[in-house]
């Protein structure tokens, strides 16, 4: 076999570089290791409309489950706001389903997608990538290609492979976990975060509704050692304080530190969690994967027309999607260690002062205002400065 592209991995940031390489003409390859695409689930699946926006997907009644117009956030003394700012507008998608539309969608526009395929090793050629060893059921096969494109996951052990430095710290990656759930008495329309310490301690913990009584229930926490206390025993207490019933459990990792110091090598291409293109703040990893997939399958399109898959042509994907969504990813990256500053006292305090407020339209002037009470703040946004 030999394909102009493989593409490791067939997941969000997968699919979507697969499909804008075979709509530029090229031929592709995504080699899926899960039996079925979209499973096991991989997050809470909130989008905003910003999302549909950059992409030029439609919300579909087939992957979306509900509309979001509102989102509250809760404190750990008791402190909430709601607010219905544009910024949390959006949908909570049925991963299962949105993960398989576009894997059906790169296969429409003409690649191939072999799933149960787990990639174990690259073939180089003359210092550059150009194959992959790959495991499926008929055995171990080879498949050579002119690049690669590396989604394989947080720690991608396909871009080490090709001398890439994709290891995250401990306290680096958010340890996730998630529970669908029902006999849920929320707003369909609202997403519903809580924060400090009796939560989720270095994280948040979320309700994300999904329609007639179900929701995705998880948080994630970051952890030095596994000696401290794990995510799912404050998932477990929050569902049996409120007692939900649990249909569907998913754990995962993600890595909150900000992008991988770089991205390209001769003949590969990293992308996704691989590349650490998740938002630090929020942990959301969906639309930074898309921006930057999209651009690594114009690029490797640009690539193998050009005859060129060295590194310093492919730099070139490297510069875009870092001026596309680097700074902010710096900015997200700030503010959550300005989270981190906050005990839960603080922060407790903090939502009370915007309790009532609307939070679409307060001035910065009014807001630095409420800042002064809150030294720890004010610390961090001059060290950041």
């Amino acid at each position: 076999m030999k394909y102009d592209v493989v593409v490791i991995g067939g997941r969000v940031s997968g699919s979507t570089a697969a499909y804008h390489a075979a709509r530029l003409g090229l031929k592709v390859l995504v080699l899926e290791r899960n039996p079925e695409i979209g499973t096991p689930v991989q997050c809470a699946g909130g989008v905003s409309d910003t999302f549909f926006k950059s992409t030029g997907l439609k919300p579909l009644p087939e992957f979306t489950c509900t509309r979001i117009r509102a989102a509250a956030v809760n404190g750990p003394l008791g402190a909430s706001i709601l607010t219905r700012n544009p910024i949390v507008r959006g949908y909570i998608l049925e991963r299962k389903s949105f993960d398989k539309y576009l894997a059906l969608r790169a296969a429409e526009a003409g690649a191939d997608v072999l799933t149960m395929s787990m990639a174990k090793d690259l073939i180089f050629r003359e210092g550059s990538v150009g194959g992959v060893v790959f495991r499926c059921p008929d055995g171990v096969q080879e498949v050579e290609c002119g690049m690669v494109i590396a989604a394989d996951g947080v720690q991608s052990s396909i871009a080490r492979k090709a001398g890439l430095e994709t290891g995250f710290r401990p306290g680096e990656i958010c340890s996730c976990v998630q529970y669908e759930a029902a006999g849920l008495d929320v707003d369909p329309e609202t997403m519903e975060f809580y924060f400090g310490s009796r939560f989720a301690p270095s994280g948040y913990l979320w309700v994300f509704p999904k329609g007639e009584g179900r929701a995705n229930v998880g948080l994630g926490v970051r952890r030095k050692n596994c000696s401290e206390r794990g995510p799912l025993s404050y998932l477990n207490r929050f569902m049996e304080d409120r007692g939900f019933k649990r249909i569907e459990f998913n754990a995962g990792a993600v890595p909150v530190c900000g992008p991988i110091e770089k991205t390209f090598t001769d003949g590969l291409l990293v992308v996704g969690d691989a590349a650490g293109q998740v938002d630090p703040l929020t942990g959301g990893g969906i639309h930074v994967a898309a921006e930057c997939a999209k651009i690594a399958g114009e690029v490797a399109a640009e690539a193998i027309e050009s005859g060129r898959v060295d590194g310093k042509f492919l730099s070139r994907y490297e510069i875009r999607w870092r001026k596309k969504v680097g700074k902010n990813l710096e900015r997200s990256l700030r503010f959550r260690k300005i989270l981190d500053g906050l005990s839960d006292e603080e922060l407790d305090s903090l939502l009370r002062s915007l309790e009532g407020k609307d939070l679409s339209s307060i001035s910065k002037i009014s807001l630095l205002r409420i800042l002064k009470n809150y030294p720890s703040i004010l610390r961090t946004l001059r060290d950041m400065l």
